[in-house]
């Protein structure tokens, strides 16, 4: 627990700093960063023909992040479909089918990385650092510009800057310099950091000659980690030991997938110049973070069930060791796969298929709410979503119309908010419905309870760009990864888009006067409402499927 409490502490203390420092990279104001970097943003301002000047209206804004999506997305999937012809194919891999080259592109391009596909295996090293490293730099930097539009337009800005120059800060200023160091501190460690081809090396059994596959390696985890987005180098994530090897690598992995997302709460309170409404996202996310970890501390450490009938005690001292390295054991293991279903993040060091009920049904909480630190950017803009519900229920219930820092919430907000409550509900549900109706063409590899819960974990995972999975489930086929990338660009720009609608919206409005009658966003009363309400949605939207599938395992069990 000494581990656990300083892994949680020392990201606090980084991440607080790290978020003033990403409100002045984004103030417009000039900023010390500007001696080092703006010289080669110039320079890629200028390749590519933007001028960072150019103040964006909301529509301008949307409009620029889908068409560098779109293209990006036409960019990756060639890439992939022909990784066969290009350079750095040491071990001669051939192309994906365009199936799965598709999922890849579209997981990849909207910060979700979820792998159907195994990394050494199925793609070349141009693939990996190419592609995919490409892609886990640049859609992190966009999620984190459309959320510093979020609020800009929240404090009343009608022109919400340059979504091309927002993204290059993100990448030059950010994401580069922090995953450089990183990368070295993982290299340390004993993370492969090379162009070599696979090895062959004798089995102590001197039966045949095993591959051991290398590369790049240690780049890609540590902007995986960083950027909230969790595709691994190896098939077995950071569950490798050539991307994970020692409790150090473990420890700083960690500390990674929360660093930028708690940075970023600290930034919209510079953003905002509102620091209380920081210290109110932050303290609610931090509430709901321990009690979700200390729900599946709790889950890990029991025996699993599995091993009720055997007449021994060892099994349940060291609680349920199924899935999980004996490096890290179930504390350490219990940990991450909290945290990262809490972030977006979906990089794993156990195989969640193997957790207990119990604990399966709180990872895919966290992905459900989306909201708990959440992704780089995307996690404070669900985060605010949350906010503009609890403070129309709170008028409801005061009988007064809801406003937000001044600015009412109103019938067109309303809609929007609306839409946005039912889209996953209508996504994971809809598509979990007609994947266990026709289990032939899912290749669902269990039934039962726990089939459920491999079906409803993957469409959740996708629709919340989490990436993580019950890896039982045979999901490289037609129907998963069709059906799956439609969750996929559902789960990402709907959430992002209608949000900045709304706030633009807002912003528009005439900032009224506070008076005694205004509601306060920075006292108990509204951070216990605003819990409860996030509680209470994301409950009543998906209690019949949690009874179906682990509360029902766990009881069965």
């Amino acid at each position: 627990m000494l581990e656990v409490t300083l892994i949680l502490c020392l990201s606090f203390a980084l991440a607080y700093p790290l978020g003033y420092y990403l409100a002045g990279i984004f103030s417009g104001q000039a900023h010390f960063s500007d001696r080092v970097f703006l010289p080669i943003e110039n320079v890629l301002y200028r390749l590519i023909g933007i001028n960072p000047q150019q103040q964006l209206t909301w529509q301008g804004y949307v409009t620029a992040f889908l068409i560098s999506n779109a293209v990006l997305l036409v960019l990756a999937f060639t890439g992939l479909m022909l990784q066969h012809h290009l350079a750095f194919n040491p071990d001669q891999i051939g192309p994906l089918s365009w199936d799965l080259a598709l999922h890849t592109a579209l997981s990849f391009l909207t910060n979700t990385d979820q792998q159907h596909y195994s990394g050494q295996a199925q793609l070349s090293y141009w693939s990996q650092s190419g592609v995919i490293v490409t892609l886990q730099f640049i859609s992190p930097a966009m999620g984190l510009a459309i959320c510093v539009a979020v609020l800009r337009a929240m404090r009343g800005d009608h022109l919400l800057g340059n979504y091309y120059a927002d993204v290059v800060r993100s990448i030059s200023r950010v994401l580069i310099p922090l995953s450089l160091v990183f990368a070295l501190l993982l290299t340390w460690q004993g993370v492969p950091s090379n162009f070599q081809s696979a090895v062959s090396a004798q089995t102590l059994e001197n039966a045949q000659s095993q591959i051991i596959p290398s590369g790049p390696v240690a780049a890609m985890v540590a902007i995986k980690q960083l950027g909230s987005n969790g595709g691994g180098w190896f098939g077995p994530n950071s569950a490798h030991p050539f991307e994970n090897p020692t409790p150090f690598s473990n420890a700083l992995e960690i500390l990674l997938i929360l660093l930028l997302p708690i940075a970023v709460v600290f930034m919209a309170g510079g953003l905002l110049r509102n620091k209380n409404f920081a210290w109110l996202a932050f303290l609610s996310m931090a509430l709901l973070s321990v009690i979700f970890i200390s729900g599946t501390f709790y889950s890990e450490q029991q025996a699993n069930a599995a091993f009720a009938d055997l007449k021994t005690t060892s099994a349940s001292a060291i609680g349920n060791m199924e899935g999980k390295e004996v490096r890290f054991g179930t504390d350490l293991s219990a940990l991450w796969a909290t945290l990262t279903t809490q972030t977006s993040n979906g990089s794993v060091n156990s195989m969640h298929d193997s957790l207990n009920p119990i604990g399966g049904l709180i990872t895919r909480s966290g992905m459900l709410i989306n909201a708990i630190w959440g992704g780089v950017g995307c996690g404070l803009v669900n985060f605010i979503v949350y906010v503009w519900m609890t403070v129309f229920l709170a008028g409801l219930m005061t009988g007064r119309t809801p406003e937000i820092f001044g600015r009412k919430i109103e019938k067109n907000e309303i809609l929007l908010l609306a839409i946005l409550l039912v889209l996953p509900v209508a996504c994971i549900l809809g598509f979990t419905a007609i994947a266990v109706s026709f289990p032939s063409i899912t290749a669902n590899s269990q039934t039962g309870f726990h089939g459920l819960s491999q079906v409803f974990y993957e469409y959740t995972s996708a629709f919340a760009n989490n990436g993580s999975g019950f890896e039982g489930l045979g999901d490289n086929t037609l129907w998963w990864n069709l059906s799956t990338s439609v969750c996929l660009l559902l789960g990402r720009y709907l959430p992002l888009v209608l949000p900045l609608m709304i706030a633009a919206r807002l912003a528009e409005k005439r900032m009224a006067p506070t008076t005694l009658g205004s509601l306060k966003l920075d006292n108990i009363t509204f951070g216990a409402t605003l819990i409860a309400v996030i509680l209470i949605v994301n409950f009543l939207s998906f209690l019949p499927s949690m009874v179906l599938g682990p509360i029902g395992e766990a009881l069965l069990n």
